[in-house]
């Protein structure tokens, strides 16, 4: 079932405070809060919606040099002395500030 936000209707016309409640697609918008019974509207955002980039894939994937490889990246490593080393992929062998 989706999570709706919802936001309390001030009426002074500043922003309420905002809450969410799970419900199902055929159910009406609420129209009060169901605590303190204040007049409320539903706020529209962007839906949520998975993807193999989402961040807790990003993660996941760019932790894992194999795949990196295969992607085409190239992936250096710091060193002691401050200068960054290639561990895989194409480009300089080594980085440095200097």
């Amino acid at each position: 079932m989706p999570v709706y936000l919802y936001e309390v209707i001030r009426e002074d016309g500043q922003p309420g405070e905002r809450f969410e409640v799970v419900q199902r697609m055929a159910e009406d918008a609420l129209k009060v809060h169901p605590e303190t019974g204040e007049p409320v509207k539903r706020v529209i955002t962007a839906p949520a919606i998975g993807s193999r980039w989402m961040d807790m894939n990003m993660d996941r994937n760019m932790k894992d040099d194999s795949k990196l490889n295969k992607l085409g990246f190239t992936k250096y490593e710091k060193s002691g002395d401050g200068k960054y080393v290639k561990k895989f992929g194409q480009g300089p062998d080594m980085i440095s500030k200097d």
